[in-house]
């Protein structure tokens, strides 16, 4: 064995997020649970993404000499990155503030209860427009 097999690890963990993320959000009918899924799943992605812009034995690029580019990181990828954690943050704080309201209402986050309890309100399905 050559000694590298450790180098992709990180790539396996955030597959798993990825996927228990995935599972989380498709599988389970409590909208929390959904919504923890999501953002599991939405923090495996940038995990993901900032794992494939890692440049071993590279330093931060602020130039002290003439450039070489081989030798510095690129920030672009980061800055990306912080930007996407960003909305990541607020879209679960929009979710919370709905699921709040959705409980409020019907009493209940249960994909299944809030579906019965629309079809008694509504008995001839939604108002179209």
């Amino acid at each position: 064995m050559s000694g590298g097999g450790l180098g992709i690890l990180p790539y396996w963990a955030a597959i798993a997020l990825l996927m228990i993320g995935l599972y989380t959000t498709v599988a389970h009918r409590n909208l929390m649970k959904k919504l923890i899924g999501m953002t599991v799943f939405q923090t495996a992605i940038i995990l993901f993404f900032l794992l494939l812009s890692v440049k071993r034995r590279a330093t931060l690029p602020i130039l002290a000499g003439p450039p070489d580019a081989a030798a510095y990181m690129n920030p672009l990828p980061h800055a990306l990155m912080l930007t996407a954690i960003v909305v990541m943050v607020a879209t679960t704080g929009v979710a919370l503030a709905i699921l709040v309201r959705v409980h409020a209402r019907y009493d209940s986050i249960e994909e299944d209860v809030i579906a019965a309890r629309v079809a008694t309100e509504h008995p001839d399905g939604p108002a179209g427009p």
